[in-house]
Formats: structure tokens, sequence, C-alpha cells
């Protein structure tokens, strides 16, 4: 009989566990004990404090105090107390993060404005590489304002800038690339933005909540992000805005409604913005899903965005040298650095659809990215080291089945 070469993993997650300060943090979320959810990168698991906050919400605010709840319950002060909320969890001091709407509203609003606060400069610096989203609406930014999109990869931004900088208006990026995990250096780029005059848009999608981010710090412009990855606000989660103090006054978005005018209820014929981040909100917040999204945030009360980081890499470093050590079919793309790793973990395989599945199946739940990518996405909250390993040697032993097969013929989901 030989040993289990999981064997010694075993035994460094239980001391990993054991160790672990944010252990108890799990318990804000519902769930089940025999899952491995990895998809937090996609929706977020369920916080604990949300079902009661929505049944206040929707039984007494909606369904007795009715429409007074406007006032009785703060609602309409509801997009800038959750920005707020937010804003400490990105480093943004008060008044410059609004939430509501959704992303790809946010973005468009967001570099419209940048490009506005830039005339005369032609081009939109992009990521080719990021979410299709973001490039799709800066195309759309372009077509409106008479502009032209570049498509420049991180790594070349730099040259890119120091050659054509002065005709950049704005360079829209993400501190972490969707597909491989990969972290790049927001203080860099955003320096070399700067030093060419134009500003910065950074969506945060898969950092917010994943990972210190420190926008005021940094000197960004502009950022973008969702509410239900890492921040657990549920699926369609309203999206959040954040410009910094000094843009604000002359923030002109694309989007304008009468929740940001000067006087909502009490509008002129032509709209007039409210000062500050308030010209930030466009229409009626969809209430149920802020609400929900304001109790998921309290799962983030009283933790340390440095440790919730710390045990991030520790968790995503583990589970690298777990599929190094067991899974020799697969190539891991995540940076083995930790300095250029986010908070999720990618292989690759020609079947990822089909492992997905059968992981799936076996109560382990990832997700993949075509053609062949498999992530593995790392809340801190509530992933142990014990679960990645879970996760792995559940690999393993799916490809040593071929228990996965089946699902190679079979017609894909919807969402994949």
């Amino acid at each position: 009989m030989f040993p289990d070469p999981a064997g010694p993993y075993l035994d460094r997650a239980g001391a990993l566990d054991a160790a672990d300060p944010l252990a108890d943090l799990r318990q804000r979320f519902l769930l089940a004990d025999d899952v491995v959810y990895l998809d937090g990168n996609s929706l977020g698991a369920l916080p604990a404090a949300v079902p009661p906050a929505l049944e206040d919400a929707v039984r007494r605010q909606w369904g007795t105090d009715l429409i007074r709840s406007w006032n009785t319950n703060a609602w309409w002060q509801a997009p800038l107390r959750v920005g707020d909320a937010i804003g400490a969890l990105i480093g943004a001091g008060p008044g410059q993060t609004v939430a509501g709407d959704s992303t790809s509203v946010q973005i468009y609003n967001a570099l419209t404005a940048a490009a506005r606060l830039r005339p005369g400069r032609p081009l939109l610096a992009v990521d080719p590489g990021h979410f299709p989203t973001d490039r799709y609406i800066a195309a759309g930014v372009a077509r409106v304002l008479g502009l032209e999109v570049r498509d420049v990869a991180p790594a070349d931004l730099p040259e890119f800038l120091a050659a054509e900088g002065e005709r950049v208006a704005a360079a829209a990026y993400a501190p972490v690339d969707y597909r491989t995990g990969e972290l790049f250096d927001m203080t860099a780029l955003t320096e070399a933005i700067h030093a060419a005059g134009a500003l910065a848009l950074w969506d945060l999608c898969h950092a917010a909540g994943a990972l210190p981010v420190e926008l005021d710090a940094l000197g960004a412009d502009f950022a973008v992000g969702c509410g239900y990855k890492y921040l657990s606000g549920g699926p369609g989660a309203p999206a959040f805005l954040y410009v910094a103090r000094r843009h604000q006054a002359a923030f002109d978005p694309a989007l304008t409604g009468w929740n940001g005018h000067a006087r909502p209820f009490d509008p002129t014929q032509e709209y007039e913005p409210a000062d500050g981040i308030g010209r930030g909100r466009i229409g009626t917040p969809p209430m149920l899903s802020l609400l929900a999204l304001e109790a998921a945030l309290t799962a983030f009360a009283d933790v340390d965005l440095a440790a919730v980081r710390a045990k991030s890499l520790s968790v995503t470093g583990f589970f690298l040298d777990c599929a190094q050590a067991l899974l020799p079919e697969f190539e891991a793309v995540t940076p083995r650095a930790p300095e250029r790793r986010g908070s999720q973990v990618s292989l690759r395989h020609p079947d990822a659809y089909a492992l997905v599945q059968a992981l799936a199946a076996r109560g382990v739940i990832g997700d993949m990215r075509a053609p062949d990518l498999l992530r593995f996405g790392v809340n801190a909250l509530y992933v142990s080291h014990r679960d990645v390993l879970r996760a792995v040697t559940t690999l393993r032993d799916v490809v040593a089945e071929g228990a996965h097969r089946p699902y190679l013929t079979q017609q894909r989901s919807a969402v994949i």
C-alpha cells in the first residue's frame, strides 16, 4: 500500500487553518459544510446578515411603511451611505463613493467624464485582455465623443504612454486579470498615466474586498466595481463609483438623472448637478438590492484587509503548491510570486468545462473561462486551506476516474 501523496498537504492544511485568525468569519456566511465554494470571484457566498435584512426591507419597510420609507428608513440616503461603506474597503475617504446602477453604467459615466476632463486628447487606452464589457463600453464612449480606442496590455502601457501619452485622455485598467488572477502594479501604472497628463480609471471588480486598495493614497482619479463578487452583495448587486474629490466639481457624466439633480424634488427644466459625489447618482436606486448589499458589507465589520490579503496569499500559495504536486496534467497560469497574484488560482486544461462540471457534482464549485481555464476564486473570509486541498484532490480523482468524460459531449449550460 503506497502512502497518499496528499498526506503531507493535509497535515499542512490543518496547521495553517488552526493558526488562521480569520477562521471564525466563515460563520458570517450561509455555506453548507460539505460544499467547497471557490466561485466567489463571480458570485459571493450569501452573508448570514442578508436574509433578515431583506425580510425587514420587504415586510416592514416596503410592506408597512410603504413610500414613507424613503424618509423613515433613510432609503434616500442609501446610495451615499452604502458608497461610504464600500469606500472604507477601497481606501476612499467619505463622500467620494456612491452605490447604485450597474458596473457597465458606472464605467460609461466615469470614462466619459474622464475624457471630457482632458479635451483635445483623442485616445482612450484600454487593456485588450480585460473583461470584454470594459472595451465594449470604451468603444461606445469613443463613438459618441469622436475618440479612438487603443488596445495596450498593462505591461506595455508605460512605453506606450512615453510615446503617445500627450494624446491620451484616459486609461481604463483593472488591477487583477479576471482570467489568470495576475495582479498588476496599480501604483506604477497610475504614476505612468498621470506623468502623461491622462486620467486613470480602475475597474475593481476583482479587487474590492479581496485585497487592500488605497485609492486616495494612490491618487486615483476614478474607480468602479461590482457589488456581487468579493463584496457578496448578491446576484446583480449594485455597482459603485469612486470620483476623487478633486474632480467632483467638474465631473460631467454622460448619463444624468433626477436623483443626481441639485434639487431632485424641485427640479429645474435644465439639469443642475448636485454637489459632490451626489451628482454620480442617476435614477431611482434598486432599493432591495442596495439594502442587501449594505447588509452584506457587515461581514467586513472589524476585519483588517491586510489580514484578508495575508490569508488570501497563504491559501492561493498553498493551492498552487498542491496543484504542482498532485495535478501534473494541469498548467498553473496564476503567478507564483505573491506580489503578482490576486485572490484566485487558474489552471489550464483542454477539458476545463467538463472538469468544472464534474467538480460541482462532487461539491466543489469553481468556474471556467473559455477555452481552457479552470478558475478558483478565494474569498479569505470563508475559504480555508482544507477547502483548496479538497478541491485539488477531488480534481485529481475526477481525472483519474474519467468522471468528467460524460460532460464532454453534453450541451453546455447558458452560463459557464
